[in-house]
């Protein structure tokens, strides 16, 4: 049974039809419109630590991806990074939402580049702001997945991921989290609500597939960054044994400092010690720093370019 919190944070969402399915997603607060894109396996509700703090000072759309958290599920569907971002674009399009900064996870970091690499394109759709991520596998050469990962890719997964449990759940999702920052047992039954959530069992192994997309579109996705005309910046817990350190370097040199952010505020790329790859989980207020730091640069920035 889920959290009375996530039973609210449900009953506080809406609805948007993508392609004919249900699409979830919160929004609320006052300000310059923020995206919220989460990661793999999860939903928008990973961000439910930091919600208070940016409703305070932005209007926050945080949409749960098709085959994720609360919206729908389907089966057989054709599920994509790029059919992702079409459904963020026609999102914010319905809501009247014109460029937003992007704070993304995880899959959500990919997503990001997918909407990056569009603002090179004539006929984009969506103008973005800035583009703040956490630990992510933004660079698939640099990925070193866990086992379940693997297993739920390979074609045993389509058998697999009927055999997931709560507890083997439970236990593979804790590896991914700093010794020191664990999550409990009622954060751990959330999560296991929002994937099982509309049958969300069986479309695991389809929605791992994006894996494959980011060894076919790296070169598109790395380009995202280095051609980047906005702000960038990569936060990470060095913990992560998927997608941290060695994101970081990679970042850090591809991301050119004069595209990511003036010189006088912190570096685009920030470390979180202690910390795994659930960031704004482990350390909201380490995140909350750091992302007040970026956008305190953003709006300096622009004020001295006047």
């Amino acid at each position: 049974m889920p959290t009375p919190l996530l039973r609210d944070w449900h009953h506080a969402g809406a609805y948007y039809a993508h392609k004919g399915h249900k699409i979830f997603y919160r929004r609320a607060g006052k300000g310059d419109p923020l995206l919220i894109l989460h990661g793999f396996p999860t939903a928008s509700w990973d961000f439910a630590p930091l919600w208070e703090d940016l409703t305070a000072r932005f209007d926050v759309i945080a949409p749960d991806m098709i085959g994720y958290g609360f919206s729908a599920k389907p089966k057989p569907y054709g599920y994509s990074l790029f059919d992702q971002a079409d459904l963020v674009e026609g999102l914010l399009a319905d809501l009247g939402v014109a460029r937003p900064h992007i704070l993304a996870h995880d899959f959500g970091d990919s997503v990001a580049q997918e909407l990056l690499a569009r603002l090179h394109e004539p006929s984009h759709a969506l103008d973005l702001a800035s583009v703040f991520m956490l630990n992510g596998g933004i660079f698939y050469d640099r990925i070193t997945p866990v086992f379940t990962q693997r297993l739920l890719r390979s074609p045993f997964g389509r058998i697999s991921q009927h055999l997931m449990t709560r507890r083997s759940f439970g236990w593979a999702f804790a590896k991914i989290f700093g010794p020191n920052t664990q999550p409990d047992k009622s954060a751990l039954d959330d999560f296991w609500h929002l994937i099982t959530y509309n049958g969300g069992k069986r479309v695991m192994h389809d929605i791992i597939q994006y894996l494959g997309e980011r060894q076919k579109f790296q070169d598109r996705w790395t380009m995202a960054f280095a051609k980047s005309p906005i702000p960038l910046r990569f936060v990470y817990g060095p913990l992560d044994p998927v997608s941290g350190t060695a994101m970081a370097e990679r970042f850090a040199q591809i991301a050119h400092p004069a595209q990511t952010s003036p010189a006088t505020i912190a570096p685009h790329v920030v470390r979180l010690d202690g910390i795994g790859h659930y960031p704004q989980i482990e350390a909201p207020k380490a995140v909350l720093a750091a992302f007040d730091a970026f956008q305190a640069g953003l709006s300096s920035h622009s004020i001295s370019s006047q």
